[in-house]
């Protein structure tokens, strides 16, 4: 029998003075307090109560455990309120994870000035060594991860933060070398700087977009950016995200190829962990963060370049 629970029923008797009192009190009936008291004498060795017709009182042994429950149950109950204190208010610690191209970006931006904003949350934000598990994140001690694919029916919650643009680029040195590319078949023909993760390019929109595994890989990295570097360098044509590349295409560094079809945005997800309830630090978070990129978009490249 659930020992908590037969020291309540017993505390509720010493405080009440009968059987009877105390099932009133718990919502219960005499016989179940009676043996609940029962069932705590034989665990714990010693008569509790001397039991009469009319009244029950306690044995000296029994006063002396009934302040030990009285201590033992407040407690539990002070850390109860503690941690339920805890979940409903914005405070405490918050680790967060998430890819290093991302986390370098506007998501950086973003969750400093969370900081900034929310100085009773202790931020623990760290980049790299994502893993392709989904839970992998839980089990590394982090409240939420970031990803830019659907997990929807992976059992975790996630929620869309965000759209982070991509483009096909190329610098204008490789393109010289290699003429520019007209329509999306021709990557075939092309060198390619791959991400690891992302093999099959997809270009268009809709049901206009097409998909591309790319086979001519002359570069590959699992970081943006050392493709956009590659790229910058002449070494062919990227996939890349628009905010990492934003710079080099204002200033000529890389082009834009294909900017009348484009290829689709991707999404920013913020995944977090299953349960009945969010925890006030984490449903903040995310809040802050769908606001702030709202307010704070991607520059858009002009059309014209």
């Amino acid at each position: 029998m659930d020992r908590l629970l037969v020291m309540h029923s017993f505390v509720t008797v010493a405080q009440t003075g009968s059987f009877n009192g105390a099932a009133k009190k718990l919502g219960s009936s005499g016989s179940l307090v009676s043996r609940h008291v029962a069932e705590l004498e034989r665990q714990v060795g010693v008569r509790l109560v001397h039991r009469t017709a009319r009244s029950v009182s306690l044995t000296e042994q029994g006063q002396r455990y009934a302040d030990f429950c009285i201590r033992i149950l407040g407690e539990i109950e002070t850390e109860d309120a503690s941690i339920a204190h805890l979940h409903d208010r914005p405070e405490g610690a918050l680790s967060i994870s998430c890819p290093k191209w991302i986390g370098s970006l506007d998501l950086g931006d973003a969750i400093a000035a969370f900081s900034a904003a929310h100085p009773k949350i202790q931020v623990r934000f760290e980049l790299g060594g994502m893993s392709d598990r989904t839970y992998d994140f839980l089990e590394g001690g982090f409240d939420v991860a970031f990803h830019t694919r659907d997990l929807r029916d992976s059992g975790v919650r996630l929620k869309k933060i965000a759209s982070l643009p991509f483009m096909l680029c190329a610098a204008p040195s490789y393109l010289k070398r290699h003429g520019t590319l007209t329509e999306p078949n021709g990557v075939a023909s092309h060198d390619c700087l791959v991400h690891v993760n992302d093999p099959v390019w997809r270009i268009g929109h809709g049901h206009a977009s097409t998909l591309h595994k790319i086979r001519n890989v002359a570069f590959s990295s699992n970081s943006y950016i050392a493709l956009q570097k590659a790229a910058v360098h002449g070494r062919g044509i990227g996939l890349l995200p628009q905010r990492s590349a934003y710079d080099d295409l204002l200033s000529g560094a890389l082009e834009i190829l294909l900017p009348e079809r484009g290829v689709p945005d991707r999404p920013l997800f913020a995944i977090y962990g299953p349960g009945p309830s969010t925890p006030r630090k984490v449903g903040v978070f995310l809040e802050f963060l769908t606001e702030w990129f709202s307010k704070n978009p991607i520059p858009r490249i002009p059309e014209n370049m």
